[in-house]
């Protein structure tokens, strides 16, 4: 079942598209500016994919263009989610010719960077299609983009893990260190925490499994384990407490995220479908 995504709102978005349009633009566009006299003409223009891949960030482009000139028009002819082979259409542009210029770098830029990371993260989640396992992303995301980083992965099928630190709970390696150990630090934090926020603990031995059932963890992840040690610690949780949620990570590939997935566990993060995926080549064609 395809799973509904939701556009982050451009209240929000808008800020960071602005920037990134004044970043390119910086003091005029010298290319553009001086090709016209007067009001520039009408324009007419394709996007087409140069590879097959799944497509994300059409409607983020047809902002960036009505930004520049809110008489742009910007038609979708994909579908967010969806494949397309290389040669085919997936958008048609109309309007002055200033603002399609100008806006083409930034707005095919960032459809390019969304696309490829819904396409690996489509590939990491068909691994495990057919089992309750769910995909989420992690945090390790490029500063300034993280909500559409965030978005594309959902456009590619995963589910979004924490969008910030003030989203939820997760005592990591680091803050266990820095505090002497699972208890203290849940202990710390349990009466301070916000409702409905849930506390994770990250661990990576099956001792630390143990304290972080008795603390009362909502969930629990299992970093960088063997299979063997994984298996044994979902099995502990299950019968500890078969309400505490427990998610794998670190070092999930394509060729191992099947065999974590069937140890049982909830949910398996990775930053792979954001951190090792390539742009999708499309470029933009006046007509």
């Amino acid at each position: 079942m395809k799973r509904f995504t939701a556009i982050p709102p451009f209240i929000l978005l808008d800020p960071l598209l602005q920037g990134w349009l004044l970043e390119d633009i910086g003091r005029g566009d010298r290319s553009t500016a001086t090709l016209f006299e007067g009001d520039p003409p009408v324009g007419h223009a394709e996007w087409i994919v140069k590879e097959s891949g799944i497509i994300a960030g059409l409607p983020i482009a047809r902002r960036v263009f009505q930004l520049l000139n809110d008489q742009v028009s910007f038609e979708a002819i994909a579908q967010e989610g969806e494949s397309y082979e290389r040669g085919q259409a997936i958008a048609k542009i109309s309007g002055a010719m200033d603002a399609l210029l100008t806006g083409e770098r930034v707005a095919l830029n960032l459809v390019m960077r969304l696309s490829g990371i819904a396409m690996m993260t489509r590939q990491y989640g068909d691994q495990i299609a057919d089992l309750p396992t769910q995909l989420v992303d992690t945090r390790k995301t490029t500063p300034g983009l993280r909500l559409l980083e965030k978005y594309a992965t959902q456009v590619g099928g995963a589910v979004n893990h924490r969008m910030g630190l003030d989203d939820g709970v997760m005592l990591k390696d680091n803050h266990i260190a820095a505090v002497g150990g699972i208890a203290t630090a849940i202990a710390r934090i349990r009466g301070q925490v916000p409702y409905p926020l849930t506390i994770e603990v990250e661990t990576e031995q099956l001792e630390q499994v143990e304290e972080a059932i008795e603390h009362g963890a909502d969930i629990i992840m299992l970093d960088n384990m063997p299979l063997g040690q994984m298996q044994q610690a979902v099995a502990m949780i299950r019968q500890a407490n078969p309400r505490i949620k427990i998610e794998a990570s670190g070092n999930i590939t394509l060729e191992t995220i099947r065999a974590v997935a069937q140890t049982g566990v909830d949910y398996i993060s990775s930053s792979a479908p954001i951190t090792r995926s390539t742009w999708l080549d499309i470029s933009m064609r006046m007509q």
